[in-house]
């Protein structure tokens, strides 16, 4: 990781914020944490720590100049979008507005991560991915684990895969449920766990046949900016899935996040659930 300035981090919800500032510690970075307001769930009392609201580019970019900031990442989830009268930009960035309130108003998420990334470059920092911090969250390929699928397994993965990636052609989400290689789920805005919640009580109810187990694939989305909100699976997952009654979890490899890689990997194995990396062309592996 290049050691130029100093590492701006953005936390949202969830654990990702938290590992990359850990990595970015460990590489020799004093990592400064920009966490939202109402969005970050995290103890940053180890890190220097900042608090803006999700809108205000004003503060972000006082605190770039401040300390600074010449690298940013993007991490974690957002629950919801700000209000178009929320935001507070900067003068080098009050042209943007007309664009950056469209795409809060009607735009799908990656539309409007894009437009964010160039509002931020705008300040003068470079946007990073995740991967650039830390390259062992991504997913490798083939089977991560002892379990792997079955060829009635491998058929859900191939039409899952398929539902997947047509749904992020149409920037809505990034993951499909297949079972017996008829799709039953589709990642809205909800997202990933909360969609297996949904498969959990269709099976309960027996709308889903229990003789097929079923997969759940993540993909990224086909033109997705891969510096920001990278398909990302971790243990909250792995057990959602389990009670979904599924055999497993398949990633695109290479543009994926695995979290909590060795507990995930040992819960799946002890619950025997595959965790699979994929390819997005043809073929399951």
């Amino acid at each position: 990781m290049d050691k130029g300035g100093r590492l701006g981090i953005i936390a949202g919800r969830g654990r990702l914020p938290e590992y990359l500032a850990r990595a970015a510690r460990n590489s020799g970075h004093d990592p400064l944490i920009i966490a939202l307001k109402n969005e970050a769930d995290q103890d940053w009392s180890d890190y220097q720590c900042h608090t803006i609201s999700i809108a205000d580019l004003r503060a972000a970019s006082r605190l770039f100049v401040k300390y600074g900031i010449d690298r940013i990442v993007m991490s974690g989830a957002v629950g919801r979008r700000p209000e178009w009268y929320e935001g507070r930009p900067t003068w080098r960035t009050i042209g943007r507005l007309p664009e950056v309130v469209g795409a809060v108003l009607g735009a799908g998420d990656d539309k409007l991560l894009r437009i964010m990334i160039k509002v931020l470059e705008s300040e003068g920092v470079r946007v990073i991915s995740a991967q650039d911090i830390a390259p062992d969250l991504l997913t490798t390929l083939g089977p991560i684990g002892k379990h792997k699928p079955s060829q009635v397994d491998l058929r859900d993965v191939e039409a899952a895969k398929h539902a997947a990636l047509t749904l992020g052609k149409l920037d809505i989400g990034q993951g499909a449920v297949s079972v017996g290689g008829r799709v039953v789920a589709l990642e809205g805005l909800e997202g990933t766990d909360a969609m297996l919640q949904r498969v959990a009580s269709l099976r309960r109810s027996g709308r889903l046949s229990r003789k097929y187990p079923g997969v759940l694939v993540k993909m990224c989305k086909p033109a997705q900016d891969i510096r920001a909100d990278l398909p990302s699976t971790g243990l909250v997952t792995i057990r959602e899935a389990k009670q979904a009654g599924l055999a497993g979890v398949a990633l695109e490899a290479g543009r994926s996040l695995l979290l909590d890689r060795q507990e995930a990997v040992e819960l799946a194995d002890q619950e025997g659930l595959f965790i699979l990396g994929i390819e997005a062309g043809e073929g399951g592996l």
